[in-house]
């Protein structure tokens, strides 16, 4: 669920900006961003020929990702380097969030034009359920991107083999509006445990939790993400730490049961992370993008056809991105698919809608 940043409820309105300038990527301030759409309508035609769209006014998207510690922010950079270089009269931005459910809201209400969000706070958003709640979002897919792995993550030091062991620790669940303080509640109530009582609670973003368990401040953190994962990698990489991530399958069959067909089983391979002595069953959930449902239909489109056409330069950005496939990009998403991206698919004669 989130790549996530710290916030306090006031610094969730605020964002770091990845601007795309000449090929490279550039920190720059930010700036309002364009609301969801951002072409014009048809115009005149070509003497002797069909009529003729004008030229895209300048547009700018804001691509709205998690945390600097996980996958989606990296991965959205990459995005909005290639939509800056590959899409006419378009320059895009990748915003640092708290990730899928602010990610979402930020689409709803016209702060971002496309946003990553894992599927399970997508299903809540499309039906009006859990943080949504009476509002279901406008919200429409352009592609399943790649798969959200849930991590327990702690220290092998700290004697703490499954989820009832955290009871009366310091655990962080993720940050506030993530997706992954989502999927910690869950795991926690699947697994017998109130959330709020049975542990001593924090609240922190992936790169913060990695440093708060260094220090001795917390004994365990949730992380859902892709892998490798940034800030976990660091953890396990630093000299006198072996880190554990807690096997969660068990709790897969209450998830689905509860929550429904947005959770799978997945597999956390041992060579993932150093110090891992095994491969880790966990919970999976799907990451989708995900544009407004007015965004218009020729730039959906353009930037659906662009991701594919680009794979390459996302995949030396993030290795998620080789997971991105057209087979696998049709699936997953409970929320509708954008006629834009629907419109790609059928080119590409992989959609069976």
């Amino acid at each position: 669920m989130r790549d996530e940043l710290v916030s306090h409820p006031a610094s969730r309105r605020q964002f770091l900006r990845l601007a795309t300038v000449a090929g490279g990527l550039l920190l720059a301030g930010c700036a309002p961003t364009a609301t969801p759409g951002g072409s014009s309508p048809a115009g005149p035609s070509v003497a002797g020929g069909t009529p003729q769209p004008p030229p895209r006014p300048p547009t700018r998207l804001s691509i709205a990702t998690g945390g600097t510690g996980g996958v989606y922010y990296p991965y959205g950079g990459g995005i909005a380097k290639i939509l800056t270089e590959n899409v006419r009269n378009v320059t895009a931005t990748a915003e640092v969030t708290n990730a899928s459910i602010d990610n979402l809201k930020f689409v709803v209400d016209g702060n971002a034009d496309i946003a990553f969000s894992q599927a399970d706070a997508l299903f809540d958003a499309v039906n009006g359920l859990g943080e949504f709640q009476g509002q279901k979002a406008p919200v429409q897919a352009l592609a399943h991107l790649y798969l959200n792995y849930a991590q327990l993550v702690t220290l092998a030091d700290r004697g703490i083999t499954r989820v009832a062991d955290l009871r009366g620790r310091p655990v962080s669940v993720g940050a506030p509006g993530s997706g992954t303080e989502l999927i910690a509640v869950r795991v926690l109530e699947a697994a017998g445990l109130n959330p709020r009582t049975d542990i001593q609670r924090q609240q922190l973003a992936v790169a913060p939790s990695v440093d708060a368990i260094k220090d001795g401040k917390i004994d365990a953190f949730m992380w859902v993400g892709g892998l490798p994962t940034a800030a976990v990698l660091d953890l396990a990489n630093t000299p006198g730490r072996q880190i554990r991530i807690l096997a969660l399958e068990e709790l897969l069959p209450a998830f689905q049961q509860k929550y429904g067909q947005s959770y799978v089983g997945a597999t956390i391979p041992a060579a993932t992370y150093p110090g891992l002595p095994g491969d880790v069953r966990t919970i999976g959930t799907a990451n989708i993008l995900v544009v407004h449902q007015k965004m218009d239909e020729t730039l959906a489109y353009e930037i659906t056809k662009t991701l594919f056409e680009k794979q390459q330069e996302l995949i030396a950005i993030h290795s998620e991105a080789k997971n991105l496939s057209l087979q696998n990009a049709v699936t997953g998403s409970p929320a509708p698919f954008h006629p834009g991206a629907i419109r790609f698919y059928r080119e590409k004669g992989v959609w069976r809608g």
